[in-house]
C-alpha cells in the first residue's frame, strides 16, 4: 500500500506538471508527499583544467556560487508553492554535481513507495533528466510514474492498461500498480503477440480476481507495428488514464541501440506511465 510518494523537482516548469499529479495521488490516498529538489552543480573536480592557475579557481568557484544562487531563487518559490499544498508533506533540497546528486536520488526513492518524474526522453522543452530517471529505474528497487512533459492532470485514474509479457519486469510493475488497478473502475490486460497455442493470462486474471480485480484480455498482433505502437494504440482505444508495464526486459543497450518497448514508450507515450525494473 502507498504511504509516501516522492516527487522530483528541478526548478522548471515542469515542477508544476509534476506536482499536479503528484498532489492529486497523495491527496486521493492520504498519503505524505515528499518533495526533493535537485539543484545541480558544476563538478570542479572535472571543470578543473590540469594546468589551471587561480584564475581558473576562480572562474569555477563563481560558476558553483551562482549556480547556488540560481538554486535559492528556485527554492523561494517551491516552498511558496509547497506551503499551499493540502497533504502532509516535507521538501528537501540537495546541491550537488550531477554524480553524487544522482546517487543521493536513487537513496532517498529506495525509501518511498512511489518516485514521480517526466519521461525522459522526446521532445521537451525543459531538462528532463534521462541519466537520473534511469538511474532511479534500475537502482532504487521502486516503481516510478512517469509524466509526458507538460502533461496536466486530467482527472482520477479510472481505467488502466495493464501491458503484459509475462517477464519478470512486466510481474514488478503489476506488483507495483496494484493499488491503481484495485482502485480504477477498469482493467484492461494487453498480450502483444501471444504465442498461437496459448490462452494467454488465465493465471494473471485468475490472480487478478484474488484482490477483486475483474480484468479483460485484450491480444493483439504487431505485424508491422512496433510494440510501443501496439500499446499506445490500445491505450487510445479504450481511453486509459494509467499504462503499467515492465521496463527494459531487453538490456538498455540494446534498446537505445535496435531500439525496444521501453525506450519507444518512454520517448513517445502521451499517457503516465507506471513502470519497475
Amino acid at each position: 500500500m502507498i504511504k509516501d510518494i516522492m516527487v522530483h523537482l528541478d526548478g522548471s516548469p515542469e515542477d508544476e506538471i509534476r506536482l499536479e499529479h503528484a498532489q492529486a495521488l497523495a491527496s486521493a490516498n492520504r498519503v505524505q508527499l515528499i518533495g526533493l529538489f535537485t539543484n545541480q552543480l558544476p563538478d570542479l573536480t572535472v571543470a578543473m583544467p590540469m594546468d589551471g592557475g587561480a584564475a581558473a579557481i576562480q572562474v569555477l568557484t563563481e560558476l558553483q556560487d551562482q549556480a547556488m544562487r540560481d538554486g535559492d531563487a528556485k527554492a523561494k518559490w517551491l516552498k511558496q508553492r509547497w506551503a499551499g499544498l493540502q497533504v502532509p508533506s516535507e521538501l528537501r533540497r540537495y546541491d550537488e554535481p550531477f554524480g553524487v546528486l544522482t546517487g543521493k536520488v536513487v537513496q532517498q526513492a529506495r525509501c518511498a513507495d512511489l518516485f514521480v518524474a517526466t519521461r525522459p526522453y522526446g521532445a521537451a522543452k525543459a531538462a528532463v533528466w534521462p541519466d537520473l530517471v534511469e538511474a532511479v529505474l534500475f537502482g532504487s528497487g521502486r516503481a516510478l510514474l512517469l509524466v509526458p512533459p507538460g502533461r496536466h492532470r486530467q482527472g482520477p485514474i479510472e481505467t488502466v492498461l495493464v501491458a503484459w509479457s509475462g517477464t519478470r519486469e512486466s510481474a514488478r510493475a503489476l506488483r507495483e500498480g496494484m493499488e491503481f488497478i484495485e482502485q480504477a473502475s477498469r482493467t484492461v490486460v494487453l498480450v502483444v503477440d501471444p504465442p498461437a497455442d496459448s490462452k494467454p493470462c488465465t493465471e494473471l486474471t485468475a490472480h487478478l480476481a484474488h484482490h477483486n480485480v475483474v480484468a479483460e484480455v485484450v491480444t493483439a498482433e504487431s505485424e508491422d507495428r512496433s510494440i510501443a505502437e501496439v500499446i499506445l494504440d490500445e491505450a487510445r482505444r479504450i481511453s486509459a488514464d494509467l499504462v503499467i508495464m515492465g521496463a527494459y526486459g531487453h538490456t538498455r543497450l540494446r534498446e537505445q541501440v535496435f531500439g525496444g518497448a521501453t525506450r519507444d514508450m518512454l520517448t513517445a507515450s502521451e499517457i503516465p506511465i507506471l513502470v519497475a525494473h
